[in-house]
């Protein structure tokens, strides 16, 4: 009796030690990597202002935010080739300066900027968003609002908003047209 006992065992033990292992690993979630958890860029597209429906780049073009007193880094910098951006706003806050300066160059002498500048006040609401566990949060943006100060010298002639909430970086949220 013994040894029929230690054998039906001696099988058992194998295939439930296997069964085991099958069943926590397959419940195991899949959180340890972030895939889609960043935070959504507002995705920013130039247009002709003669003709709203064709794109337009902008000459040797440089955003800087004003507060931060820096460039953003989702773009290179006096590039003359896009004809739509995506920039990042600030969580930290209610609103996001930036300085849009087209035709940018340094004075050869004084290392100033000379290029034509267009200061845009992006005001919006901040809404965080749960993702997953890896992830963690993200910020969305509601209410997106576009502020230009009316001046002869803008090179910005036109602002309109196609998307006033920013969930993702898929499609262009507002238009300038210049």
């Amino acid at each position: 009796m013994k040894s029929i006992f230690s054998f039906s065992m001696k099988k058992i033990l194998p295939i439930l030690l296997i069964a085991f292992l099958f069943f926590n690993v397959a419940s195991c979630e899949k959180d340890d990597i972030c895939v889609a958890g960043d935070t959504p860029l507002l995705v920013i597209g130039f247009f002709d202002i003669n003709d709203t429906t064709q794109s337009k780049d902008v000459p040797a073009l440089r955003i800087k935010e004003v507060i931060l007193d820096s460039n953003i880094n989702t773009i290179a910098d006096r590039t003359s080739s896009l004809d739509s951006i995506g920039i990042p706003l600030r969580i930290d806050a209610a609103s996001t300066q930036f300085a849009f300066i087209t035709n940018s160059a340094d004075d050869d002498t004084t290392g100033d900027e000379t290029g034509n500048i267009d200061t845009l006040t992006i005001s919006y609401n901040m809404r965080e968003a749960f993702v997953s566990r890896a992830c963690g949060f993200v910020a969305n943006y509601d209410e997106i609002d576009v502020i230009l100060p009316a001046s002869a010298s803008n090179w910005i002639q036109d602002i309109t908003i196609v998307q006033q909430t920013i969930e993702n970086s898929n499609n262009i949220h507002v238009k300038i047209f210049h």
